[in-house]
């Protein structure tokens, strides 16, 4: 008998079908109407996305959208394929490799479908979100459950949390700075994705979140912090780059509302930086694996823009994993390391 082979699911966060505003509504309905993403009860949720956030917000973001639109597409969506396409080959027939996006398409529930009938022996879910957040990586877990769930056989599941420190992550970050001269740089910026700090919060059963340094190191109490997980990813880029603790910054970007997020704020500390006669910053933005809107337009745009503005010269990003080798290779290990 020919032996079951093994599922593996990259999930990503989702991208509009296209930059037209519609297109673009429709998505920021799904993904800000998640409860893990905008953790208000239902009614006023509901009421702030559809009445306020979806409609307003949608044409600006049409043409952020079409500013990075490409040949290829959404570059979320491209590189996000190329990953999935890459892995199949490194991974060999063994294996059936798919690709999900947490919201739009291809849909969890059209691909976890197809799974099904390909009667697998286990799946493993791996979320292109290498720090854990409860709006990420949680939201991927919880649909797989509610979906997986509902299936008459279910085979076995395996969910790969989080791989903040994984030397393959880092390794690669080094070498897509490799591109750059380091060294000529005044400053070094690791810009990742805010969250609101209650999000933090809800999960903080030791009551060590903002005690002052207390995403700073991992430790048994905080590993499982998203913020603490984003500082563990930027020190040991930052230890491999051989930069001292002054010549780096970590910062949280992306920032939506006006209820405290994750401090400090991206655009904050570049306006610090810029006041006190920085000229050139190099920014690694490693909570993303793919690059999309948050990285090169965000970043390589709003944020260049700003710094020249208040007399800064070059702000530089670094692209993202994307489909370099060294991150396929990195996906095989994901795909195939024992969980314990």
């Amino acid at each position: 008998m020919e032996k079951p082979k093994t599922g593996i699911l990259l999930v990503n966060l989702g991208t509009p079908a296209s930059p037209a505003v519609a297109d673009v509504r429709t998505y920021l309905k799904e993904f800000l109407l998640d409860p893990r993403v905008i953790d208000i009860p239902a009614i006023p949720r509901n009421l702030l996305v559809r009445g306020i956030i979806a409609p307003f917000r949608a044409p600006k973001s049409a043409k952020t959208y079409k500013a990075i639109w490409t040949a290829n597409g959404s570059p979320l969506m491209y590189y996000s394929e190329q990953m999935a396409k890459l892995l199949q080959e490194q991974l060999g027939d063994a294996y059936v490799v798919k690709l999900a996006m947490r919201y739009q398409q291809p849909s969890l529930s059209g691909v976890l479908g197809e799974m099904e009938r390909m009667s697998l022996s286990k799946i493993r879910i791996i979320p292109l979100f290498p720090q854990y957040a409860a709006a990420t990586t949680g939201s991927v877990h919880q649909r797989v459950m509610e979906i997986v769930g509902k299936w008459q056989t279910i085979p076995d599941m395996e969910f790969i949390n989080s791989y903040a420190d994984h030397p393959g992550l880092i390794e690669t970050f080094v070498e897509r700075a490799s591109s750059y001269e380091v060294k000529n740089f005044d400053h070094v910026l690791f810009s990742f994705h805010g969250l609101p700090v209650r999000q933090l919060l809800k999960a903080d059963f030791g009551h060590y979140c903002q005690q002052s340094g207390c995403c700073e190191v991992i430790t048994a109490t905080n590993f499982r912090c998203y913020g603490a997980q984003c500082h563990q990813t930027a020190h040991l880029i930052a230890g491999r780059l051989g930069l001292s603790r002054g010549q780096y910054t970590v910062s949280f970007q992306s920032r939506l509302g006006k209820t405290p997020w994750i401090q400090p704020y991206s655009a904050e500390i570049i306006e610090k930086l810029a006041k006190t006669g920085k000229k050139r910053i190099l920014v690694f933005s490693p909570a993303f694996v793919a690059d999309c809107l948050e990285t090169i337009f965000e970043i390589g745009v709003e944020y260049q823009e700003d710094f020249e503005r208040m007399g800064g010269e070059t702000l530089q990003l670094v692209e993202s994993l994307n489909d370099h080798p060294r991150w396929i290779t990195t996906l095989a290990d994901l795909s195939t390391q024992v969980i314990a």
